[in-house]
């Protein structure tokens, strides 16, 4: 498979790679970065937050990542080196940021046009049965739209459900 029919993998950054509950303990791993071991890239101190750990897992996927987040390139500049990521394609949104009519997520219609006719999985913390509904009826290819627990952030168990999915698309 080349990188141009690989699926999608539409990765959103507050709530998947930026938990918003507590840290495990202890904290997560010292990471030596290009701005030196546990620098926070880009100044933002929301970086410190994700797990260094994570960048070789999504690397790990069968997948092309792309960034689905307000972060827009900031995701390219702050947390790709702090994950070990190369630069990656990001999403450009509407100038709106307001849900659709029927409940459906302002991102929802976008990452669908954004695929092209690709497979995908759009990883978020915002993603609502309306958003399934919507994709199912709309979307010409396979789509998985897995909502991580914004506590947690992604886990072993994401992974799996992810690759699993993926390696079948």
């Amino acid at each position: 498979m080349t990188g141009t029919d690989r699926p999608l993998l539409f990765l959103d950054v507050d709530g998947p790679l930026i938990p918003f509950g507590d840290p495990p303990p202890g904290g997560y791993p010292t990471y030596r970065s290009p701005y030196g071991s546990g620098t926070v890239p880009g100044g933002n101190p929301l970086a410190a937050r994700v797990d260094p750990a994570l960048g070789p897992r999504l690397l790990g996927l069968p997948c092309e990542p792309v960034w689905a987040t307000t972060w827009l390139d900031d995701a390219n500049e702050c947390l790709a080196p702090w994950l070990g990521l190369p630069q990656l394609p990001v999403v450009e949104w509407p100038l709106e940021e307001e849900d659709q009519p029927g409940g459906i997520h302002w991102k929802t219609r976008t990452l669908v046009a954004w695929a092209a006719g690709r497979p995908f999985v759009w990883v978020d913390d915002e993603i609502t049965e309306a958003d399934r509904r919507w994709v199912a009826a709309h979307s010409p290819v396979p789509a998985l739209l897995h909502r991580v627990d914004p506590q947690r952030g992604l886990t072993e168990a994401d992974f799996g459900l992810l690759e699993s999915w993926l390696r079948s698309a």
